[in-house]
């Protein structure tokens, strides 16, 4: 047999059916499924220190195992020094068994790891069914050693999923286990 993260045999085995039930879907290929994770990092400071592009590029490739590539701008813009083709981030996208093994160790190890952390936002839906969560520190995953770092960068995680709606998306991030804030409780503090 072969080797299957927790949560994809999670989703095989308890979110499909899940989903299926609560939102009555006919066929179980209805049912909305995680279809990538698009890690990307701007790195605004990168017009004047090219090393910061290398150092991100490192990085992303560390916390998610697999290569990051950098990315170039797409127009000029002069009040930023910037021209077209300069890099200026650096972006990884996951599927299938490494995207699970980062949505698990995101989940169970990195989020925890955020100073004061309360759960996170649910208004990151785009319409569409996909979600967008913004890591203002790049040092909650334990990849990184924090004595190496030149300076702290913050992360975009973007959730891609096949439902078509946010509602769908939300209750299928929620049963993976992402830990969104509740709603019902007072937000005074």
């Amino acid at each position: 047999m072969s080797y299957a993260p927790r949560l994809k045999a999670k989703y095989a085995d308890e979110i499909r059916n899940a989903l299926k039930e609560k939102f009555q879907y006919k066929s179980v290929m209805q049912v909305p499924k995680l279809q990538k994770i698009v890690v990307s990092q701007g790195i605004g400071a990168a017009t004047a220190d090219k090393k910061m592009i290398d150092n991100a590029v490192a990085e992303l490739t560390m916390i998610t195992g697999q290569q990051a590539v950098p990315t170039k701008s797409k127009k000029d813009i002069s009040n930023f020094k910037l021209r077209k083709g300069m890099p200026i981030g650096a972006r990884v996208t996951l599927r299938d068994n490494l995207m699970y093994e980062f949505l698990d160790r995101l989940i169970s190890v990195s989020l925890p790891r955020i100073r004061d952390f309360r759960g996170i936002n649910d208004k990151g839906f785009d319409g569409r069914g996909n979600y967008n969560l913004g890591v203002t520190e790049q040092i909650i995953f334990p990849e990184i050693n924090i004595d190496k770092i030149n300076k702290i960068q913050g992360m975009d995680i973007t959730f891609v999923t096949s439902a078509g709606n946010d509602i769908e998306a939300l209750e299928l991030l929620k049963q993976f286990g992402l830990p969104f804030k509740n709603q019902n409780t007072n937000n005074n503090g």
